[in-house]
């Protein structure tokens, strides 16, 4: 039998909790001028603006750094030189006009597409319009040190493309893209308006994960800041979920030039080898990565490719699965939540039943035992996505500052929601419904903290709400 697979986001966990680790390790700090030490460092609540604006700070300061560090690297030659010969002028960046006029630099020099270049630049006024509406103390500073090294790592994504190998696994060293991003989103994040509902079940997982069970979140999935939402909400109380999920997720984040960057960072999956030209790096992330149902016939030509490369992308996760310990996340809509073009009113986008069977095939075959919850987020007015969907890659790059939600419920099994169900069919469908069904509702009592400015008291008999970082 044939499982195709066409969710656009998700995610697993794998290892016990990892040491905190800076940008950049000890033996390889220099390389990209981060000094901090090894203590881990919050990311949280008003604090986040002045961490990000010290350790970006340092990350950009020291020009000799590349040099010093050659030396030390374990990595191949070919990626020494393609740091060692990287264009410094973003690093070298100190005030706006640094930036902007950089970007035009490496564009007039070729190193840069005019159409990444101009999109670099759109982005640079979003990120910094949503950053100052924060009112954070140091937010002007935030803005450079931060997109310094964004352009950075796009330039360096230009320069000497990054490639996807199937099972991709997140990038911490000698850059650590995972603490990069979370200290790139923290900034527009409002803390004091964001929640999480059932923070006791996230600890259920964690402890379910130690005893070498595989756990599934079946959520909606809003923008492409999910998973750095997930680690920044999590990390007061729950950072062994935040640092070690692996990600489904849709071709596009590693093919779209502003995107890719925030996927290297985490472990990731992909159905075929890739590469980076350009973006915020996709290796932040662990992934796992599919064709999404809504591109699937995109190009006509392309259908068969892709049904194979997502069969294989089964393949890997099963692999993984049958070791045990694994935490997925998988959106299985096959895309970001949309509104109402009526009304304006975001939701959970409905899911495709056969993406849920097929992953509740994969965890009952791994011989672990398994378990799936649905999860709630909400989240898109961070970076927002296109009020449609669109088919080509390179849409605009929209930034906020919002308070943030996440929400989980209680796991739901399969022969409890079908006991009553005639056939596979309907038992298929009654599942995918019931685990919608809670996602919604979860979404609904997260809509009234944040948009209706409810707070604490939109929690309801289902859905307790907190601020673990408080």
């Amino acid at each position: 039998m044939t499982l195709t697979f066409y969710s656009s986001a998700a995610t697993v966990a794998s290892s016990p909790r990892v040491p905190f680790h800076p940008l950049a390790s000890p033996a390889r700090r220099g390389f990209v001028s981060f000094r901090l030490t090894a203590k881990k460092l919050p990311l949280r609540s008003h604090g986040a603006s002045s961490l990000s604006v010290r350790a970006m700070s340092e990350l950009v300061q020291d020009k000799e750094s590349v040099v010093a560090a050659s030396t030390s690297f374990t990595e191949s030659s070919n990626t020494r030189a393609s740091e060692l010969n990287h264009s410094r002028t973003f690093l070298d960046a100190r005030t706006e006009e640094d930036l902007i006029s950089g970007i035009n630099k490496e564009k007039e020099a070729g190193r840069l597409p005019p159409n990444v270049a101009s999109g670099m630049e759109e982005l640079y006024w979003n990120y910094k319009n949503a950053v100052l509406s924060s009112g954070a103390p140091g937010a002007d500073k935030t803005v450079i040190s931060n997109m310094s090294v964004a352009f950075d790592r796009m330039l360096l994504g230009v320069e000497d493309p990054y490639t996807f190998n199937p099972y991709h696994k997140a990038v911490r060293e000698p850059f650590d893209y995972y603490q990069f991003v979370h200290m790139y989103i923290s900034p527009l994040i409002d803390f004091k308006n964001s929640y999480v509902g059932n923070v006791s079940i996230f600890s259920e997982l964690e402890d379910k994960l130690r005893q070498g069970h595989n756990v599934v979140l079946i959520s909606n999935h809003q923008s492409e800041a999910d998973p750095a939402v997930i680690s920044l909400l999590l990390e007061a109380q729950c950072p062994y979920i935040g640092e070690n999920i692996k990600c489904v997720a849709g071709d596009r984040v590693i093919t779209d030039p502003l995107c890719k960057p925030f996927s290297m960072g985490r472990y990731r999956i992909t159905t075929f080898l890739l590469t980076m030209t350009s973006g915020i790096p996709s290796a932040f992330r662990n992934l796992i990565c599919v064709y999404s149902k809504k591109h699937m016939n995109d190009d006509p030509e392309l259908v068969d490719m892709k049904r194979k490369a997502n069969t294989r992308s089964l393949k890997e996760m099963a692999t993984l699965l049958r070791s045990g310990s694994q935490l997925i996340w998988i959106a299985p809509s096959g895309g970001r939540d949309r509104p109402d073009p009526s009304t304006g009113e975001w939701f959970p986008a409905p899911f495709d039943a056969s993406s849920v069977d097929n992953m509740r095939r994969l965890v009952e075959h791994s011989g672990a035992p398994g378990h799936i919850y649905p999860m709630s987020l909400l989240c898109y007015d961070i970076m927002p996505p296109p009020p449609k969907v669109e088919k080509e890659i390179g849409e605009k790059r929209l930034v906020g500052y919002h308070g943030t939600g996440l929400s989980i419920a209680p796991e739901i099994s399969f022969s409890d929601v079908t006991a009553d169900c005639s056939n596979p069919n309907e038992a298929k469908e009654a599942y995918s419904q019931a685990l919608y069904k809670s996602v919604d509702e979860q979404y609904k009592t997260l809509n009234s903290a944040i948009n209706h400015r409810r707070g604490i008291e939109a929690s309801t008999s289902t859905v307790s709400l907190s601020q673990p970082w408080n």
